[in-house]
C-alpha cells in the first residue's frame, strides 16, 4: 500500500469550494497585498494563539528575521539557539548581521536545553531563539526565567507548534516574539509561502508593520530600512479557512500518534523512553525504536519522529514499499558548511548529532486512514523481524 509523508490533495478536497470561494472574492475585490484580508486573517491566528497582535509576513523564515530587526539586533550581538532545527532558524539570526550561539538540545524532546543556556550568555547576548520543534513547546518557563533574569528577548520560533500549548499557554503567546510558518506542509497552511509574527506589545506590533514595508510609517516616510516582507492577500484566504479546522486536524494527528505508539509498543518495538536517554532503547523484548515523549501538555505533532535503531537502513526499507518518510534533519546547524566560520566542531553537540543520526519522521497527517497507519506499523514491523 502506497501512503505518502502528507497528502495535501486529501485535504483541498475536503474543503475545496470553501477555499475557492474565498479565493475568488480576494480576486473580485483585487486587493492582493495587504488589505481587508489579510487583516482578518492577522486578527484570526492572533486570537487562536492568545496574543494582542499579529502581523502578517512573506514566509516563517521572514518572521524570524524581522522580529531581530524589530530588536534592532545586528552586527556584534549574539542570539543563542539550537543547532538541531531547520536553517531558517540560524539563517534568520546570520542575515540580521547577528552571530547565532548554539546550545544543545535534550534527547527526549528535541527542544533546546535551559540547563545550558545561561553559562552562553555573554555581554553580547540580545535574544535567545527557541524552537518548538516538531509540534511540542519548548520549556519556555525556565527559558522565560532565564531571559528575565538577563534582560533578553525571546522570539519563540513556532513555525512547527500552532495550537502547542503547555499550563493554559500557547505557542507563540509566551516570548515577546511567536514566529510561524504557512508554509503548505505546515499544519496551518496556505498555498505558497507566508507566515506571521505575534506579539503583545503593541510598539513591538507597529514596528513590524512598518519593517515589512520597506520601513514606511506613512507613504514615502521611512523611518527604518525594511524589506518587502508582505503577507499576501490570496495566501491569507487559504489560511482563514483552514484555521477553522485547525483543531479538529489536530486532533485526528493527535489519535494517529497515540495510535503508532500503542501498536509499536503491541509489536515489542518501542518502549516509553528514559528521562535523559539519547537513543532507542535496549530494552527486553526488543525496543528498537523509541517513539515520541510528549511533556507538553497540547502536542501538536507537525511530524511524529522516531528514534530508531538503523535509521538509515529502515529510512530506505520505507521507501521502497511506498511509505512516506523523511529525516530531519541529517546534518546540524553547526556542521553545515557556510557556518563553519563560528568555528564548532563535529561532538560538540552530541545530543543534537544524535538526534540527527537517528530521528525518522512517520506519516501523521490528520486524512491518513486506519489502513494506511497499519501498512506504516506493518512495514516497520517487517524490517525489524528481518534484522
Amino acid at each position: 500500500m502506497k501512503v505518502p509523508l502528507l497528502d495535501l490533495q486529501a485535504q483541498y478536497e475536503q474543503i475545496k469550494e470553501e477555499i475557492q470561494s474565498r479565493v475568488q472574492a480576494v480576486f473580485d475585490s483585487q486587493q492582493f497585498i495587504l488589505g481587508p484580508e489579510v487583516e482578518r486573517c492577522e486578527a484570526a491566528v492572533a486570537s487562536y494563539v492568545g496574543a494582542a497582535y499579529g502581523v502578517g509576513v512573506s514566509s516563517g523564515s521572514d518572521a524570524l528575521l524581522i522580529s531581530l530587526l524589530t530588536e534592532n539586533i545586528g552586527p556584534g550581538d549574539e542570539v543563542i539557539t539550537t543547532p538541531y532545527s531547520f536553517f531558517a532558524t540560524a539563517g534568520s539570526i546570520v542575515r540580521a548581521g547577528a552571530k547565532p550561539v548554539f546550545v544543545d538540545i535534550k534527547p527526549d524532546t528535541y527542544n533546546l536545553d535551559p540547563q545550558q543556556i545561561e553559562q552562553m550568555i555573554t555581554p553580547r547576548t540580545k535574544a535567545i531563539i527557541p524552537v518548538h520543534l516538531f509540534g511540542q513547546l519548548a520549556d519556555m518557563e525556565r527559558i522565560m526565567d532565564i531571559a528575565d533574569r538577563n534582560s533578553l528577548c525571546v522570539i519563540e520560533d513556532a513555525a512547527q507548534a500552532i495550537g502547542s500549548e503547555h499550563a493554559e499557554n500557547r505557542a507563540g503567546n509566551i516570548g515577546h516574539y511567536g514566529c510561524f510558518s504557512f508554509f503548505p506542509s505546515k499544519n496551518l497552511s496556505g498555498a505558497g509561502d507566508g507566515g506571521m509574527v505575534t506579539t503583545n506589545d503593541p510598539e513591538r506590533a507597529e514596528k513590524l508593520r512598518s519593517l515589512r514595508v520597506h520601513g514606511m510609517t506613512e507613504r514615502y516616510h521611512h523611518p527604518y530600512v525594511g524589506a518587502n516582507m508582505r503577507f499576501d492577500a490570496l495566501q491569507a484566504a487559504v489560511v482563514s479557512v483552514k484555521l477553522k479546522y485547525l483543531d479538529e486536524w489536530t486532533e485526528a494527528r493527535q489519535r494517529n500518534a497515540d495510535y503508532y505508539n500503542r501498536r509499536f509498543a503491541e509489536e515489542g518495538l518501542a518502549e516509553e523512553p528514559a528521562e535523559g536517554t539519547s537513543g532507542a532503547p535496549d530494552a527486553p523484548g526488543g525496543g528498537r525504536i523509541t517513539t515520541p515523549n510528549v511533556k507538553t501538555d497540547r502536542h501538536v505533532f507537525n511530524q511524529y519522529v522516531i528514534r530508531a535503531e538503523q535509521r538509515d537502513a529502515l529510512f530506505h526499507h520505507l521507501k521502497e514499499n511506498a511509505i512516506g518518510t523523511a529525516i530531519y534533519y541529517p546534518k546540524c546547524l553547526h556542521q553545515q558548511e557556510c557556518l563553519q566560520y563560528l568555528e564548532y566542531g563535529s561532538g560538540d553537540f552530541p545530543q543534537s548529532e544524535n538526534a540527527a543520526a537517528e530521528t525518522l519522521a512517520l506519516p501523521v497527517y490528520p486524512e491518513l486512514t486506519a489502513e494506511q497507519a497499519e501498512a506504516v506499523v506493518d512495514t516497520v514491523k517487517n524490517f525489524y523481524t528481518a534484522h
